[in-house]
Protein backbone atom coordinates (compact mmCIF):
# COMPACT_ATOMS: atom_id res chain seq x y z
CA UNK A 1 0.00 0.00 0.00
CA UNK A 2 1.57 3.13 -1.17
CA UNK A 3 1.09 6.19 0.84
CA UNK A 4 3.45 8.37 0.17
CA UNK A 5 1.55 10.74 -1.72
CA UNK A 6 -0.30 12.07 1.91
CA UNK A 7 0.94 13.89 4.25
CA UNK A 8 0.02 13.32 8.24
CA UNK A 9 2.34 14.74 11.03
CA UNK A 10 1.82 12.77 13.85
CA UNK A 11 2.15 14.28 17.59
CA UNK A 12 3.38 11.27 20.07
CA UNK A 13 3.56 12.10 23.82
CA UNK A 14 4.26 9.59 26.60
CA UNK A 15 5.60 10.16 30.11
CA UNK A 16 9.17 10.08 30.82
CA UNK A 17 9.57 6.85 31.85
CA UNK A 18 12.54 4.17 29.97
CA UNK A 19 9.17 1.59 29.50
CA UNK A 20 7.21 4.73 28.17
CA UNK A 21 9.78 6.23 26.17
CA UNK A 22 11.47 3.77 23.73
CA UNK A 23 8.10 2.14 22.66
CA UNK A 24 6.60 4.85 21.52
CA UNK A 25 9.91 5.53 19.72
CA UNK A 26 9.45 2.49 18.00
CA UNK A 27 6.31 3.85 16.66
CA UNK A 28 7.35 7.46 15.76
CA UNK A 29 9.71 4.97 13.68
CA UNK A 30 7.65 3.00 11.91
CA UNK A 31 5.27 5.78 10.96
CA UNK A 32 7.88 7.63 9.65
CA UNK A 33 9.41 4.38 7.94
CA UNK A 34 5.82 3.73 5.87
CA UNK A 35 6.29 6.93 4.33
CA UNK A 36 4.36 10.47 3.78
CA UNK A 37 4.75 11.17 7.68
CA UNK A 38 6.44 13.76 9.94
CA UNK A 39 6.51 12.63 13.80
CA UNK A 40 7.05 14.85 16.69
CA UNK A 41 7.86 13.22 19.79
CA UNK A 42 6.89 15.12 23.02
CA UNK A 43 7.46 14.42 26.67
CA UNK A 44 7.37 16.54 29.71
CA UNK A 45 10.10 19.60 29.70
CA UNK A 46 11.87 17.77 33.09
CA UNK A 47 11.73 14.39 31.24
CA UNK A 48 13.30 15.82 27.99
CA UNK A 49 15.95 17.14 29.76
CA UNK A 50 16.91 13.81 31.52
CA UNK A 51 17.14 11.89 27.91
CA UNK A 52 21.36 11.43 27.31
CA UNK A 53 20.94 11.12 23.65
CA UNK A 54 18.33 11.46 21.07
CA UNK A 55 17.93 9.05 18.14
CA UNK A 56 18.34 10.79 14.34
CA UNK A 57 16.21 10.02 11.50
CA UNK A 58 14.95 11.98 8.85
CA UNK A 59 11.20 13.35 9.63
CA UNK A 60 11.46 13.54 13.53
CA UNK A 61 11.30 16.12 15.97
CA UNK A 62 11.17 16.74 19.74
CA UNK A 63 9.13 18.82 21.65
CA UNK A 64 8.09 19.10 25.49
CA UNK A 65 4.67 20.11 27.48
CA UNK A 66 4.97 20.74 30.97
CA UNK A 67 3.76 18.91 34.10
CA UNK A 68 3.48 21.48 36.34
CA UNK A 69 6.71 19.88 37.53
CA UNK A 70 9.80 21.58 35.67
CA UNK A 71 12.37 21.98 37.72
CA UNK A 72 12.36 18.08 38.72
CA UNK A 73 10.54 18.62 42.06
CA UNK A 74 6.82 17.40 42.74
CA UNK A 75 4.46 20.36 44.59
CA UNK A 76 2.03 17.76 45.87
CA UNK A 77 2.50 14.51 47.68
CA UNK A 78 -0.73 13.29 47.36
CA UNK A 79 -0.99 10.62 44.33
CA UNK A 80 -4.58 12.21 43.80
CA UNK A 81 -3.58 15.47 43.66
CA UNK A 82 -0.89 15.45 41.81
CA UNK A 83 -2.40 13.25 38.69
CA UNK A 84 -5.16 15.64 38.72
CA UNK A 85 -2.52 18.75 38.55
CA UNK A 86 -0.79 16.92 36.09
CA UNK A 87 -4.27 17.03 33.78
CA UNK A 88 -4.67 20.59 34.57
CA UNK A 89 -1.31 21.88 33.60
CA UNK A 90 -0.60 19.40 31.02
CA UNK A 91 -3.58 20.15 29.19
CA UNK A 92 -3.12 23.64 29.05
CA UNK A 93 0.70 23.07 27.92
CA UNK A 94 -0.21 20.32 25.22
CA UNK A 95 -3.02 22.65 23.63
CA UNK A 96 -0.29 25.74 23.28
CA UNK A 97 2.20 23.02 21.72
CA UNK A 98 -0.11 21.62 19.28
CA UNK A 99 -0.96 25.23 18.26
CA UNK A 100 2.67 26.21 18.42
CA UNK A 101 3.53 23.32 16.20
CA UNK A 102 0.39 24.20 14.07
CA UNK A 103 1.22 28.09 13.46
CA UNK A 104 4.98 27.26 12.63
CA UNK A 105 6.41 28.06 9.37
CA UNK A 106 8.85 24.70 9.20
CA UNK A 107 8.30 22.00 6.57
CA UNK A 108 6.58 19.67 8.87
CA UNK A 109 3.15 20.96 8.44
CA UNK A 110 0.28 21.37 11.45
CA UNK A 111 -0.52 18.22 13.68
CA UNK A 112 -3.28 15.77 12.26
CA UNK A 113 -3.15 12.94 14.88
CA UNK A 114 -2.39 13.02 18.33
CA UNK A 115 -0.88 9.55 19.55
CA UNK A 116 -0.83 9.57 23.61
CA UNK A 117 0.46 6.95 25.89
CA UNK A 118 -0.56 5.35 29.50
CA UNK A 119 -1.45 7.63 32.31
CA UNK A 120 -2.27 10.54 29.86
CA UNK A 121 -6.23 10.02 28.51
CA UNK A 122 -6.80 13.41 29.52
CA UNK A 123 -5.04 14.24 25.89
CA UNK A 124 -7.94 13.27 24.00
CA UNK A 125 -9.72 15.69 24.80
CA UNK A 126 -7.39 18.08 23.77
CA UNK A 127 -7.07 16.88 20.56
CA UNK A 128 -10.77 16.91 20.44
CA UNK A 129 -10.24 21.06 21.23
CA UNK A 130 -8.00 21.02 18.90
CA UNK A 131 -10.05 19.46 15.66
CA UNK A 132 -7.75 16.60 15.71
CA UNK A 133 -8.14 12.79 16.01
CA UNK A 134 -6.09 10.73 18.24
CA UNK A 135 -6.02 7.38 19.53
CA UNK A 136 -4.44 5.85 22.65
CA UNK A 137 -1.34 3.74 23.00
CA UNK A 138 -0.90 0.90 25.10
CA UNK A 139 2.08 0.08 25.83
CA UNK A 140 1.21 -2.16 28.83
CA UNK A 141 0.50 -6.14 27.88
CA UNK A 142 -3.10 -6.32 26.29
CA UNK A 143 -4.01 -9.02 28.84
CA UNK A 144 -3.27 -6.53 31.94
CA UNK A 145 -5.40 -3.86 30.03
CA UNK A 146 -8.31 -6.24 29.88
CA UNK A 147 -8.22 -7.00 33.04
CA UNK A 148 -8.64 -3.47 34.05
CA UNK A 149 -11.83 -2.83 32.02
CA UNK A 150 -13.05 -5.81 33.03
CA UNK A 151 -12.62 -5.07 36.78
CA UNK A 152 -13.25 -1.27 36.30
CA UNK A 153 -17.03 -2.68 34.68
CA UNK A 154 -18.03 -5.53 36.61
CA UNK A 155 -16.30 -4.93 39.99
CA UNK A 156 -14.84 -1.33 41.40
CA UNK A 157 -16.50 -0.24 44.15
CA UNK A 158 -18.61 -3.36 44.36
CA UNK A 159 -16.98 -5.21 47.25
CA UNK A 160 -16.29 -8.27 47.88
CA UNK A 161 -12.93 -7.98 45.49
CA UNK A 162 -13.45 -10.69 43.73
CA UNK A 163 -11.35 -14.60 44.15
CA UNK A 164 -10.39 -15.01 40.56
CA UNK A 165 -10.94 -12.84 37.13
CA UNK A 166 -11.38 -14.74 33.88
CA UNK A 167 -10.65 -13.58 30.09
CA UNK A 168 -12.37 -16.50 27.65
CA UNK A 169 -9.63 -18.32 26.51
CA UNK A 170 -6.88 -17.86 29.26
CA UNK A 171 -6.37 -19.34 32.58
CA UNK A 172 -8.33 -17.67 35.80
CA UNK A 173 -6.20 -14.54 37.27
CA UNK A 174 -5.95 -14.96 41.03
CA UNK A 175 -6.30 -11.60 42.87
CA UNK A 176 -2.26 -11.79 43.22
CA UNK A 177 -1.78 -11.88 39.12
CA UNK A 178 -3.73 -9.20 38.30
CA UNK A 179 -2.32 -5.49 37.78
CA UNK A 180 -1.16 -5.23 41.35
CA UNK A 181 -3.17 -1.57 41.52
CA UNK A 182 -6.56 -2.48 41.08
CA UNK A 183 -5.95 -4.17 44.60
CA UNK A 184 -7.48 -2.48 47.43
CA UNK A 185 -4.09 -2.66 49.54
CA UNK A 186 -2.14 -1.32 46.75
CA UNK A 187 0.09 2.02 47.28
CA UNK A 188 -0.98 2.80 43.76
CA UNK A 189 -4.67 2.76 43.34
CA UNK A 190 -4.58 6.38 42.92
CA UNK A 191 -3.88 5.66 39.03
CA UNK A 192 -7.22 3.64 39.01
CA UNK A 193 -9.65 6.95 37.73
CA UNK A 194 -7.07 7.71 35.31
CA UNK A 195 -7.63 4.25 33.83
CA UNK A 196 -11.08 4.76 34.23
CA UNK A 197 -10.74 7.60 31.93
CA UNK A 198 -8.95 5.55 29.53
CA UNK A 199 -11.33 3.28 29.31
CA UNK A 200 -14.34 5.92 28.96
CA UNK A 201 -12.91 7.20 26.28
CA UNK A 202 -12.55 4.35 24.02
CA UNK A 203 -15.73 3.07 24.73
CA UNK A 204 -17.73 6.76 23.60
CA UNK A 205 -17.69 5.69 20.12
CA UNK A 206 -16.56 8.54 18.77
CA UNK A 207 -14.62 8.00 16.00
CA UNK A 208 -11.74 10.21 16.31
CA UNK A 209 -10.90 9.07 19.62
CA UNK A 210 -12.22 6.07 20.27
CA UNK A 211 -9.00 3.83 18.74
CA UNK A 212 -6.40 1.82 21.11
CA UNK A 213 -3.29 0.68 19.29
CA UNK A 214 -1.77 -1.85 21.24
CA UNK A 215 1.90 -3.04 21.73
CA UNK A 216 1.10 -6.86 20.55
CA UNK A 217 0.20 -8.90 17.60
CA UNK A 218 -2.13 -11.43 17.12
CA UNK A 219 -0.83 -14.54 17.87
CA UNK A 220 0.60 -13.29 20.98
CA UNK A 221 -2.50 -11.98 22.95
CA UNK A 222 -5.36 -13.28 20.80
CA UNK A 223 -7.45 -13.69 23.75
CA UNK A 224 -7.23 -10.42 25.37
CA UNK A 225 -7.92 -8.69 21.83
CA UNK A 226 -10.64 -11.07 21.30
CA UNK A 227 -12.03 -9.53 25.08
CA UNK A 228 -12.01 -6.25 23.83
CA UNK A 229 -13.39 -5.95 20.80
CA UNK A 230 -16.12 -8.34 22.34
CA UNK A 231 -16.81 -5.09 24.28
CA UNK A 232 -17.01 -3.04 21.09
CA UNK A 233 -13.62 -1.39 21.47
CA UNK A 234 -11.48 -0.66 18.86
CA UNK A 235 -8.12 -2.12 19.20
CA UNK A 236 -5.23 -2.36 16.49
CA UNK A 237 -2.69 -4.75 17.79
CA UNK A 238 1.09 -2.99 16.18
CA UNK A 239 3.64 -4.37 18.23
CA UNK A 240 5.96 -5.73 19.35
CA UNK A 241 7.47 -2.53 19.54
CA UNK A 242 11.33 -2.74 20.06
CA UNK A 243 14.35 -2.75 18.44
CA UNK A 244 14.70 -5.26 15.70
CA UNK A 245 18.04 -4.86 14.14
CA UNK A 246 19.48 -8.12 16.09
CA UNK A 247 16.87 -10.27 13.68
CA UNK A 248 19.58 -8.69 10.55
CA UNK A 249 21.17 -11.97 9.68
CA UNK A 250 24.79 -10.48 8.96
CA UNK A 251 27.02 -9.25 11.33
CA UNK A 252 26.49 -5.98 10.11
CA UNK A 253 23.71 -4.79 12.38
CA UNK A 254 21.27 -2.59 11.32
CA UNK A 255 20.92 1.28 12.35
CA UNK A 256 17.77 0.34 14.33
CA UNK A 257 20.10 -0.81 17.20
CA UNK A 258 20.86 2.59 18.35
CA UNK A 259 17.41 3.96 17.61
CA UNK A 260 16.47 4.11 21.63
CA UNK A 261 16.89 6.41 23.95
CA UNK A 262 18.08 6.19 27.64
CA UNK A 263 17.29 8.06 30.49
CA UNK A 264 20.76 6.81 32.43
CA UNK A 265 24.49 6.96 31.71
CA UNK A 266 25.89 3.32 30.39
CA UNK A 267 28.39 1.63 32.26
CA UNK A 268 32.16 2.62 31.71
CA UNK A 269 32.74 -1.31 31.51
CA UNK A 270 32.93 -2.88 28.20
CA UNK A 271 29.93 -6.00 28.89
CA UNK A 272 29.86 -6.48 25.58
CA UNK A 273 33.48 -7.25 25.67
CA UNK A 274 33.40 -9.14 28.60
CA UNK A 275 30.11 -11.17 26.97
CA UNK A 276 32.01 -12.15 24.26
CA UNK A 277 34.30 -14.09 26.76
CA UNK A 278 31.70 -16.39 27.80
CA UNK A 279 30.43 -19.52 26.19
CA UNK A 280 26.70 -19.38 23.99
CA UNK A 281 24.07 -19.48 26.23
CA UNK A 282 25.62 -19.43 29.48
CA UNK A 283 25.49 -16.08 31.05
CA UNK A 284 22.56 -15.02 33.23
CA UNK A 285 21.27 -11.21 32.85
CA UNK A 286 19.77 -9.68 35.41
CA UNK A 287 17.91 -6.50 35.42
CA UNK A 288 14.73 -5.00 37.16
CA UNK A 289 13.90 -1.88 34.54
CA UNK A 290 14.56 1.94 35.31
CA UNK A 291 11.72 1.89 38.34
CA UNK A 292 12.31 -1.01 40.41
CA UNK A 293 14.07 -0.72 43.38
CA UNK A 294 14.56 -4.06 45.08
CA UNK A 295 14.58 -4.27 49.69
CA UNK A 296 17.81 -4.99 50.64
CA UNK A 297 17.10 -8.40 52.43
CA UNK A 298 15.85 -9.29 48.17
CA UNK A 299 19.00 -8.00 46.82
CA UNK A 300 21.13 -10.21 49.40
CA UNK A 301 18.89 -13.41 48.51
CA UNK A 302 19.57 -12.46 44.77
CA UNK A 303 23.40 -12.56 45.08
CA UNK A 304 23.29 -15.76 46.76
CA UNK A 305 21.13 -17.60 44.57
CA UNK A 306 23.42 -16.35 41.67
CA UNK A 307 26.21 -17.09 43.22
CA UNK A 308 24.97 -20.77 44.19
CA UNK A 309 24.14 -21.75 40.47
CA UNK A 310 27.85 -21.02 39.52
CA UNK A 311 26.99 -19.41 36.55
CA UNK A 312 28.37 -16.34 34.90
CA UNK A 313 26.35 -12.75 35.82
CA UNK A 314 25.79 -9.71 34.20
CA UNK A 315 24.18 -7.48 36.56
CA UNK A 316 22.49 -3.97 36.20
CA UNK A 317 21.89 -2.23 39.47
CA UNK A 318 21.31 1.54 39.43
CA UNK A 319 22.67 3.08 42.76
CA UNK A 320 19.99 5.74 43.42
CA UNK A 321 22.53 7.91 45.51
CA UNK A 322 25.95 7.89 45.86
CA UNK A 323 27.45 7.66 49.35
CA UNK A 324 25.26 5.34 51.95
CA UNK A 325 24.09 2.14 52.58
CA UNK A 326 23.12 1.24 49.12
CA UNK A 327 26.55 1.99 47.23
CA UNK A 328 27.94 -0.02 49.82
CA UNK A 329 26.21 -2.93 48.88
CA UNK A 330 26.87 -2.87 45.60
CA UNK A 331 30.41 -2.66 46.35
CA UNK A 332 29.70 -6.04 48.53
CA UNK A 333 27.73 -7.31 45.64
CA UNK A 334 31.16 -6.30 43.12
CA UNK A 335 33.31 -7.59 45.10
CA UNK A 336 31.73 -11.10 46.21
CA UNK A 337 31.29 -11.72 42.32
CA UNK A 338 34.89 -10.86 41.90
CA UNK A 339 36.31 -13.04 44.26
CA UNK A 340 33.97 -16.22 42.53
CA UNK A 341 35.70 -14.52 38.72
CA UNK A 342 31.60 -15.13 37.78
CA UNK A 343 30.17 -11.83 37.03
CA UNK A 344 30.01 -8.18 36.41
CA UNK A 345 28.01 -5.83 37.75
CA UNK A 346 26.99 -2.54 35.69
CA UNK A 347 24.65 1.16 36.67
CA UNK A 348 23.28 0.60 33.14
CA UNK A 349 22.95 -1.05 29.86
CA UNK A 350 22.13 -1.41 26.10
CA UNK A 351 19.38 -3.72 26.81
CA UNK A 352 18.56 -4.94 23.50
CA UNK A 353 22.58 -5.13 22.89
CA UNK A 354 22.76 -7.29 25.57
CA UNK A 355 19.26 -9.90 24.85
CA UNK A 356 20.68 -10.33 21.74
CA UNK A 357 23.94 -11.35 22.12
CA UNK A 358 24.99 -15.30 21.76
CA UNK A 359 26.29 -15.94 25.43
CA UNK A 360 23.08 -14.97 27.43
CA UNK A 361 20.59 -17.91 28.31
CA UNK A 362 18.27 -16.24 30.40
CA UNK A 363 16.85 -13.07 31.85
CA UNK A 364 16.05 -12.66 35.12
CA UNK A 365 13.85 -9.26 35.38
CA UNK A 366 10.78 -8.34 36.75
CA UNK A 367 8.74 -8.64 34.00
CA UNK A 368 7.95 -4.96 33.04
CA UNK A 369 5.92 -5.21 29.33
CA UNK A 370 8.86 -3.71 27.25
CA UNK A 371 11.26 -5.97 28.70
CA UNK A 372 8.93 -9.14 28.68
CA UNK A 373 8.40 -8.44 24.76
CA UNK A 374 12.39 -7.34 24.37
CA UNK A 375 13.24 -10.32 25.91
CA UNK A 376 10.47 -12.56 24.25
CA UNK A 377 11.69 -11.47 20.70
CA UNK A 378 15.30 -12.43 21.04
CA UNK A 379 14.50 -15.80 22.22
CA UNK A 380 15.81 -15.56 25.57
CA UNK A 381 14.07 -17.61 28.47
CA UNK A 382 13.03 -15.34 31.14
CA UNK A 383 13.16 -15.56 34.94
CA UNK A 384 10.29 -13.34 36.53
CA UNK A 385 9.85 -11.69 39.93
CA UNK A 386 7.15 -9.34 39.51
CA UNK A 387 6.99 -6.16 41.51
CA UNK A 388 4.06 -4.15 40.47
CA UNK A 389 1.77 -2.70 38.14
CA UNK A 390 1.28 -5.12 35.11
CA UNK A 391 4.12 -7.28 35.92
CA UNK A 392 2.18 -9.95 38.01
CA UNK A 393 -0.34 -10.58 34.99
CA UNK A 394 2.98 -10.66 32.54
CA UNK A 395 4.75 -13.02 34.70
CA UNK A 396 1.69 -15.21 34.20
CA UNK A 397 1.85 -15.08 30.83
CA UNK A 398 5.42 -15.93 30.90
CA UNK A 399 5.21 -19.37 32.39
CA UNK A 400 1.48 -20.27 32.05
CA UNK A 401 0.88 -19.43 28.80
CA UNK A 402 3.49 -18.84 26.87
CA UNK A 403 5.66 -21.10 28.80
CA UNK A 404 9.12 -19.10 28.05
CA UNK A 405 9.92 -18.72 31.67
CA UNK A 406 9.24 -19.55 35.20
CA UNK A 407 8.00 -17.63 38.25
CA UNK A 408 9.97 -16.87 41.57
CA UNK A 409 7.75 -17.89 44.83
CA UNK A 410 8.11 -15.50 47.03
CA UNK A 411 8.34 -16.89 50.78
CA UNK A 412 5.92 -15.63 53.77
CA UNK A 413 8.07 -12.67 54.20
CA UNK A 414 7.22 -11.87 49.98
CA UNK A 415 10.79 -12.51 49.93
CA UNK A 416 12.27 -14.97 47.03
CA UNK A 417 15.15 -16.81 48.35
CA UNK A 418 18.12 -17.89 47.27
CA UNK A 419 17.60 -21.47 47.00
CA UNK A 420 14.68 -20.90 44.92
CA UNK A 421 16.51 -18.32 42.90
CA UNK A 422 18.86 -21.32 42.04
CA UNK A 423 16.03 -23.68 41.45
CA UNK A 424 14.73 -21.27 38.61
CA UNK A 425 17.69 -20.70 37.13
CA UNK A 426 18.56 -24.35 37.23
CA UNK A 427 15.19 -24.91 35.19
CA UNK A 428 16.07 -22.26 32.58
CA UNK A 429 19.06 -23.27 32.25
CA UNK A 430 19.75 -27.09 32.95
CA UNK A 431 19.55 -29.74 30.57
CA UNK A 432 15.92 -31.18 32.32
CA UNK A 433 12.98 -31.38 29.99
CA UNK A 434 10.81 -28.78 30.96
CA UNK A 435 14.18 -26.29 30.20
CA UNK A 436 13.85 -27.92 26.43
CA UNK A 437 10.65 -26.99 26.08
CA UNK A 438 10.98 -23.30 27.45
CA UNK A 439 13.96 -23.08 24.72
CA UNK A 440 11.74 -24.44 21.83
CA UNK A 441 8.75 -22.12 22.80
CA UNK A 442 11.29 -19.61 22.81
CA UNK A 443 12.48 -20.21 19.48
CA UNK A 444 8.34 -20.55 18.89
CA UNK A 445 7.68 -16.77 19.87
CA UNK A 446 10.82 -15.10 18.41
CA UNK A 447 9.76 -16.71 15.21
CA UNK A 448 5.76 -15.72 15.32
CA UNK A 449 6.78 -11.95 16.29
CA UNK A 450 9.51 -11.48 13.99
CA UNK A 451 6.34 -12.37 11.65
CA UNK A 452 3.92 -10.03 12.73
CA UNK A 453 6.61 -6.84 12.08
CA UNK A 454 7.68 -7.60 8.70
CA UNK A 455 6.30 -6.47 5.54
CA UNK A 456 2.86 -7.65 4.96
CA UNK A 457 3.14 -9.38 8.49
CA UNK A 458 -0.29 -9.07 10.86
CA UNK A 459 0.79 -5.96 12.57
CA UNK A 460 2.39 -4.58 9.76
CA UNK A 461 -0.49 -4.54 7.65
CA UNK A 462 -2.51 -3.28 11.01
CA UNK A 463 -0.66 -0.09 11.13
CA UNK A 464 -0.37 0.36 7.57
CA UNK A 465 -4.29 -0.19 7.10
CA UNK A 466 -4.51 2.20 9.90
CA UNK A 467 -2.55 5.01 8.83
CA UNK A 468 -4.61 4.25 4.94
CA UNK A 469 -7.76 4.86 6.81
CA UNK A 470 -6.91 8.47 7.62
CA UNK A 471 -7.37 9.72 4.18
Amino acid sequence: MDMKHHHHHFLLISCPAQGHINPTLQLAKRLIGIGGTHVTYATTIRGLTKIKSFPSLEGLSYASFSDGCDDGIKPINDPNLFMSEFKLVGSKTLKALIEKISTSQDHSGPVTFLIYSVLLPWAAEVASDCGIPSAFLCIQSTTSFALCHHYINHFHNCPPFPNSMTIEGLPPFAPTELPSFLLPTSPHVSVIPTFQEHIQVLEQGKPNSSLALLNTFDALEGAAIKALRSSSMNVIPIGPLVITGFWEENENQSSDDGFRCDLFDKSEDDYLQWLDSKPDCSVVYVSFGSMVVLKRDQIEEMLNGLVESGLPVLWVIRCAEKGGDQEAQIMKIKNRLKIKEQGLVVPWCSQMEVLGHKSVGCFVMHCGWNSTVESLVAGVPMVGFAQFSDQNTNAKLVEEVWGVGVRGKENEKGVIEGAEIKRCLEIVMGDGERGEEIRRNCEKWKGLAKEAVKEGGSSDYNLRHFIGGLG
